[in-house]
């Protein structure tokens, strides 16, 4: 009961007082969900694609979440699954709309219409150079063509170019066990294992070793690449050894990656990611509106507790929450 008192006097200070904080949070994993989204898919028979339903979203509410929450600034991509080429477009002004008519509270990274790879690039420079995209969101796999595979190099040879952004986010695996789908929704296994095979891939053939002016953010706690690289490592000389592999620049590799702390974060998680990255390379997410506001302020504070608390990670608090999401958004050098 003291608890819950607690709590409620603490959200009620914040709700009041967020104008008031000195920094916020910088949430960089959220997402819009748009009508025209909605609309494309629904004209598809795809609302359910991910296994799942959509969550609505209102500007509005997130807004309302963010002052309770103290998260000053949240960046928008687009969710899964991936629409038809011209709601992309329109997601992707709606975002950027959104962003100037909030200023300061938004940022986006645009969506792509892969696995169309010439419309994608058209879309990329429309994005960053008309309508000012912060960043890029790539799907995993767009219909089974997997980020890593070599179609997709001259997209990635323009991100590297302009020095871009990049935001992934797991979709539906393809193929897909869709017995296995409904037993284990994709949320709570296979979009960790999507994410991972994705980032292997491009690591497997040097994507980011050689389009090394990117920045990629991984979702969802690095998912399981502690445990892959690892593996991945000790096992590439076997896989050289039998021509199936060349050499792999694991450090430049790693270099480019860095991870958001949406959904099961803890000391510990933090603590494994530590083991393929340094704490400058750690942010802040949310998953907003995919998780209830209530549930994500309670998962902010605690996040907040155990890096005051905890001996080791009490140095890299600020870096977390706000800091390293500056420096990699080059917000102080913003209007």
């Amino acid at each position: 009961m003291i608890k819950r008192i607690l709590f409620t006097l603490l959200s009620l200070c914040m709700v009041h007082c967020a104008p008031c904080i000195a920094q916020g949070a910088i949430d960089v994993h959220s997402h819009i969900i748009t009508p025209e989204f909605l609309t494309s898919l629904e004209q598809e028979d795809r609302l359910l694609d991910e296994g799942f339903p959509l969550p609505k979203y209102d500007v509005a509410a997130h807004l309302r979440w963010m002052d309770q929450a103290g998260v000053q600034t949240s960046v928008l991509t687009l969710a899964a699954p991936q629409p038809h080429r011209s709601a992309i477009r329109q997601c992707n002004e709606t975002a950027a709309r959104i962003k100037r008519d909030h200023p300061g509270r938004f940022l986006f990274c645009a969506a792509l219409p892969l696995p169309d790879v010439e419309a994608a690039l058209s879309e990329a420079i429309y994005a960053l150079d008309t309508l000012k995209a912060d960043g890029i969101k790539l799907a995993t796999n767009a219909d089974g063509h997997y980020l890593g595979a070599p179609e997709l190099d001259t997209l990635f040879a323009l991100l590297n170019e302009r020095r871009a952004l990049v935001i992934l986010h797991p979709h539906r695996p393809e193929p897909v066990n869709r017995q296995t789908m409904r037993q284990t929704p994709l949320a709570m296994q296979e979009y960790l294992s999507e994410t991972t095979r994705a980032v292997t891939n491009m690591i497997s053939r040097n994507v980011l070793a050689r389009y090394n002016h990117l920045k990629v953010v991984v979702p969802h706690c690095g998912a399981y690449l502690p445990l892959a690289i690892p593996r991945m490592k000790s096992l590439t000389p076997v896989m050289q050894h039998n021509n199936m592999v060349g050499q792999i620049d694991y450090t430049a590799n790693l270099a480019t990656l860095y991870y958001d702390l949406a959904g099961a974060h803890s000391p510990e998680t933090i603590r494994m990611l530590l083991t393929i990255t340094t704490p400058d390379h750690l942010l802040y997410g949310s998953d907003y509106p995919y998780v209830a506001p209530n549930v994500l302020t309670q998962s902010l504070q605690r996040m907040r507790h155990y890096l005051d608390s905890e001996e080791d990670l009490a140095p890299y608090r600020e870096m977390i929450l706000f800091k390293n999401a500056e420096r990699l958004f080059q917000l102080s050098r913003k209007p």
